[in-house]
C-alpha cells in the first residue's frame, strides 16, 4: 500500500478528511471515559522542529503517547537537516529509522522535498504557506459546538498567511463559503484566490467578513519571521481587530477561533478569549485529538 503523506488538506478526500475528523471526536471521548487505547506499541514518530511551538510538539508528543508509543524532538541543533546534509539525504534516514515523520519548518518545499524522500507518512506540523493540522482541530471544534460545515459561512481576519491558505482548501473540500478580510498588500496569493473563487471571497473590511458568518477566526499580527514588519503590520492591521463588537455583527450562534498564541490588545481585544462566543481552549486541546485520529489513518489505513 502507498504511503500517504499530508502536507496540506488536499492530500485527503473530503471524504477522508470527514473520517478523520469524525474519528477525532470519538478518539476524544475514549480518552475522556479513561478507556486506554494503545494501537502504536513499538512505533515512533520523529519531531522535526526549525521553528518552535507550545502546542504542535505538546500534542503530537503526548498523542503519540496514548498511543503507547514513543517520540523523538528534534531541534535544529539536533540534526543536520538542510545544514550539513540535503533535506533529501536526511529523509532517507530518518524514514528508515521511525515509522511517522512530523516537520514544523519554514519553507513548504522543505517538506515536500522530504515527503517525496520517505518512506513512512510525513505530517506538515506548519509551513511558511499551510498549517493543516490547525485547522483540522478548528474544524472538529466547529463540528463539536454547532454540526455540519456544509453551507456555512466562515470568517478569516488579519494576515493572509498559512492558516488563511488552509482554510481557503478546507472551504474547497468541506462545502463552506469562506470570506476573508486582510489589510491591502496581505492577501493570500492572487492565484490562490482565482482557483478557489467558487468558495473563497475576499471582502474590503472586517466588517464585511463577519457580517453573518458562523465562524470568526484569526491569527497574531506578526508571525515568526515577521519581527521586523512588527511596527509596519501593527499600522496596517490596527482596524482588523476581532473583538466583541465585531463578533456582534456575526451569526447569533457564531464561534470564536485563534490558533494561539494570541497578542490580547492586537489581534483580538483583552477580552475576547473570555466571551461567551470563545472556543479558543477546545479548540487548542483538539490539536491532540484531530493529529491523533490523522496519525492513526496515515500509519493503519483502517479508514481507507
Amino acid at each position: 500500500m502507498a504511503v500517504r503523506h499530508f502536507l496540506t488538506l488536499l492530500d485527503l478526500s473530503p471524504k477522508e478528511l470527514m473520517t478523520v475528523l469524525h474519528r477525532a471526536i470519538e478518539l476524544k471521548k475514549m480518552r475522556n471515559d479513561g478507556i486506554v487505547y494503545e494501537p502504536f506499541k513499538g512505533k515512533v514518530l520523529a519531531m522535526i522542529f526549525e521553528k518552535s511551538s507550545t502546542r504542535t510538539r505538546v500534542s503530537f508528543e503526548a498523542g503519540m503517547a496514548q498511543f503507547g508509543g514513543s517520540a523523538i524532538f528534534l531541534s535544529p541543533r539536533d540534526t543536520q537537516l538542510g545544514r550539513g546534509e540535503p533535506v533529501e539525504d536526511s529523509a532517507k534516514v530518518i524514514s528508515r529509522m521511525t515509522d511517522i515523520v512530523m516537520i514544523r519548518t519554514f519553507a513548504h518545499d522543505i517538506i515536500e522535498r522530504f515527503s517525496a524522500n520517505s518512506k513512512v507518512p510525513v505530517i506538515n506540523g506548519l509551513t511558511d504557506d499551510h498549517h493543516p493540522c490547525q485547522i483540522l482541530a478548528d474544524l472538529q471544534t466547529f463540528i463539536e459546538h454547532r454540526g455540519s460545515l456544509t453551507g456555512k459561512t466562515f470568517a478569516w481576519i488579519g494576515d493572509g498567511n498559512n492558516m488563511c491558505n488552509s482554510y481557503i482548501h478546507a472551504a474547497h473540500q468541506l462545502g463552506f463559503h469562506l470570506r476573508i478580510a486582510c489589510p491591502y498588500g496581505f492577501e493570500p496569493d492572487p492565484a490562490l484566490l482565482e482557483q478557489y473563487k467558487h468558495c473563497a471571497t475576499l471582502v474590503k473590511t472586517a466588517e464585511e467578513a463577519a457580517t453573518g458568518a458562523h465562524s470568526i477566526a484569526t491569527d497574531v499580527w506578526t508571525s515568526m519571521g515577521q519581527e521586523a514588519e512588527q511596527s509596519i503590520r501593527k499600522r496596517r492591521f490596527s482596524t482588523y481587530q476581532v473583538n466583541p463588537r465585531l463578533m456582534d455583527l456575526a451569526a447569533s450562534d457564531a464561534l470564536f477561533m485563534h490558533c494561539l498564541p494570541a497578542h490580547r490588545g492586537e489581534e483580538i481585544s483583552e477580552d475576547m478569549l473570555d466571551d461567551p462566543r470563545s472556543v479558543v481552549w477546545d479548540e487548542a486541546e483538539n490539536r491532540l485529538h484531530a493529529q491523533k485520529a490523522l496519525m492513526e489513518f496515515l500509519l493503519t489505513n483502517i479508514n481507507a
